[in-house]
């Protein structure tokens, strides 16, 4: 049976990531869960990624590295650009959640809005959308939006208060070619936002699920 390491920081995200996954994929498959919360309180807090968070993610890779697992997914988009220097360092393929839909999104217009509740997320998003553009020939112009006071109804687990914000943060949004939603614990408003806003919006676990289907396929 092939095995996949995941790498969490929201509480929600860890609880559901492992059983869409099973769902999507369609075959028994093991999943080793990591949930490192610090990675995304700690930035949050003082606005960086500092040395000491990037050699923690380090050791939370390699550590999933020694599952012996296929494959290893980070689910986290304020971690992507630091996946991005240790993949090289990891003997089996890292997906992050957002490389699929950092693609997709630079597809449907020069213009993009980037949701988010954490504001270390919006950085990593934000480069990671212009970096694609980059190599599609693109231009791009993003916008984004920052609901922190979603972010710690997040953190205390109240998902009623987190969606109400976020939808009505949505509603006052216009003329945009698509919406990113750029953390995993804000996925399944994506068609409630579609439809507040009349925007395609993209999600990063759907997309995630693709790319890991694709690359399993791969590595048959």
């Amino acid at each position: 049976m092939r095995s996949i390491a995941l790498i969490h920081t929201v509480k929600s995200v860890a609880v559901s990531f492992d059983a869409m996954l099973k769902e999507s994929l369609g075959e028994d498959i093991k999943v080793h869960n990591l949930w490192d919360d610090f990675l995304a309180n700690n930035p949050n807090e003082i606005g960086e990624f500092t040395v000491e968070n990037r050699n923690r993610l380090f050791m939370d890779m390699k550590a999933q590295e020694l599952t012996g697992a296929d494959l290893i997914v980070t689910t986290c988009s304020t971690l992507t650009p630091v996946v991005e220097m240790i993949r090289p360092f990891i003997k089996v393929p890292v997906i992050a959640i957002d490389d699929n839909m950092a693609k997709k999104s630079v597809t449907f217009g020069s213009r993009v809005m980037v949701m988010a509740t954490a504001e270390s997320t919006i950085g990593p998003t934000v480069s990671k959308i212009q970096g694609e553009a980059g190599k599609a020939g693109r231009e791009v112009s993003i916008d984004t939006l920052v609901a922190m006071d979603a972010f710690q109804a997040l953190k205390a687990m109240d998902m009623e208060t987190h969606d109400r914000i976020l939808k009505e943060r949505a509603g006052a949004l216009s003329g945009y070619d698509c919406i990113v939603l750029a953390q995993a614990s804000m996925a399944h408003l994506e068609e409630e936002i579609g439809a507040v806003t009349g925007c395609p919006v993209l999600t990063s676990p759907k997309l995630c699920m693709e790319e890991i289907r694709e690359k399993l396929g791969q590595l048959k």
